[in-house]
């Protein structure tokens, strides 16, 4: 062959290559980025992309939608002047899916769990079981059953010995992006320290298809979330309007630490067809449980109400 057969070969081929690449290139659609606009002034609050496949399509661009500065300051005096003719400190966390927009207040607080904390045990026993490429078994189900939808001690005290203890449950932590919660010493999961923000980056590992956890993982704990038992459906659910999806943990303990003042937690998410929720509220000190959840509860009404507008039914 010739060096100019050669070269016409050579070109027509380099042509039919281009050719092929741009068509290829052309019928590919570009990934989107789906993670959620974040207020400048906001924490970082989750550590994966975030949209979940059943949310209703925002009606208006996130960015469109972000609270301002001023909002943000408004909403923190309007908790402020609340909180201070009551005992006790509180932190909130709010992330709302369907429209980008979330808030924190008091992020620095990080008080003992009581049992909330056992969303994140059965979310490492969960991360094991995927890990070993298998299915929950029959006893691993209900312990998690029963540590969820009743807050059974005795479970999560089972549970906790199959994660590894605190060592188990930090390792975990790591995978699902949580950066403030430091786990209880020895068997005491219930004084785990954590922050608000990294029970909404809990609950986002949960709503996300693009987080650590399979879907099939994911639906289960979430299922169970959502049939707590009656008398333990208060706190975040303060939001939930008619016809509202609600998925919650509460916990609550007096401490000794705290001269059996009580702490009070609620973590959870509720949707509708304006707003996915994804909330935690965190307090403690109170001078009785009861007190601390019409607390808890006030502070979900008032930062959801900020947020997106209260639903009617909402006290």
């Amino acid at each position: 062959m010739t060096g100019s057969r050669r070269s016409s070969r050579v070109a027509a081929a380099l042509t039919l290559l281009g050719c092929l690449l741009v068509v290829v290139a052309s019928s590919v659609a570009p990934l989107p980025d789906n993670r959620l606009v974040l207020a400048p002034d906001d924490p970082p609050l989750d550590p994966v992309p975030m949209m979940p496949s059943h949310s209703p399509t925002p009606s208006t661009p996130p960015s469109a939608s972000v609270l301002t500065k001023a909002d943000r300051a408004e909403l923190s005096r309007s908790l402020e002047r609340y909180l201070n003719g009551r005992p006790g400190r509180l932190s909130v966390a709010i992330k709302d899916l369907t429209t980008g927009r979330s808030f924190s207040y008091g992020g620095r607080h990080r008080p003992a769990t009581a049992s909330v904390v056992k969303v994140d045990v059965v979310a490492a026993l969960m991360l094991r079981a995927q890990r070993d490429d298998r299915a929950l078994t029959s006893t691993e189900k209900a312990l998690a059953a029963q540590a969820i939808k009743v807050s059974d001690n005795d479970a999560t005290d089972a549970l906790w010995s199959l994660i590894g203890g605190a060592e188990g449950l930090r390792a975990a932590n790591r995978r699902l992006g949580l950066r403030d919660t430091e786990p209880g010493p020895g068997g005491a999961w219930g004084v785990t320290t954590t922050s608000a923000a990294d029970q909404v980056r809990l609950l986002a590992a949960l709503a996300s298809p693009r987080g650590p956890l399979g879907a099939a993982y994911r639906r289960h704990l979430l299922g169970l979330m959502a049939d707590v038992a009656p008398e333990q459906a208060w706190g975040v659910s303060a939001c939930a309007g008619k016809g509202a999806e609600v998925a919650l943990k509460n916990g609550w303990l007096p401490r000794k630490a705290d001269g059996g003042a009580w702490t009070v937690n609620s973590v959870g998410r509720v949707r509708d067809a304006r707003h996915d929720y994804l909330i935690a509220v965190l307090s403690d000190r109170h001078p009785s449980m009861g007190a601390g959840v019409e607390t808890v509860e006030r502070v979900t009404r008032m930062v959801t109400g900020a947020l997106g507008g209260a639903p009617e039914s909402a006290p």
